[in-house]
């Protein structure tokens, strides 16, 4: 079941004939699949890239490998690129790109702890990110980060509609 963010964002992309894409890494799909839940919101969803893999993130989206390296494959930086790289392969008014650490494995350290979340998106050219720290199991972490993108993108939405 979505949440509420995640309903209201949809009933505003749909009042605003908007459409929406994602690409996800530490979401593994779950983003689109909630947004996609919402009664009546096939129309705004033009697809989604789920990009776990380090080969997927270079090989499809495009990200320089160096910068995957400099930065790891859970960073603001990557996030970015993948935001921007996906606005040539779907283009939608709204682009959302998540990464992070859900759980123990990747890029983890003290200053980025399991459970930090990196957000970049854009509505129409206006470029927005954020970052989210959140506690729980990988599953309540992702469910965290997608109704925080809800609500991160409603708000985002108000500012330029």
């Amino acid at each position: 079941m979505p949440s509420k963010s995640v309903i209201a964002c949809c009933h505003s992309l749909l009042s605003h004939n908007l459409t929406i894409a994602f690409v996800e890494s530490a979401s593994t799909g779950r983003l689109i699949y909630d947004f996609t839940s919402v009664p009546d919101c096939g129309q705004i969803i033009k697809g989604s890239i789920v990009c776990y893999d380090r080969s997927v993130k270079e090989g499809l989206m495009k990200i320089p490998a160096d910068v995957i390296d400099k930065y790891t494959a859970e960073s603001p930086e990557v996030t970015q690129y993948l935001a921007e790289s996906l606005k040539s392969l779907i283009p939608a008014d709204v682009i959302v790109a998540v990464t992070g650490l859900a759980s123990e494995g990747a890029s983890e350290s003290e200053e980025k702890p399991v459970g930090t979340m990196f957000v970049h998106g854009y509505v129409k050219d206006r470029a927005w990110k954020t970052k989210f720290q959140f506690e729980g199991t990988p599953d309540e972490i992702v469910a965290q980060t997608i109704d925080a993108i809800g609500t991160v993108l409603l708000d985002e939405l108000s500012n330029v509609l």
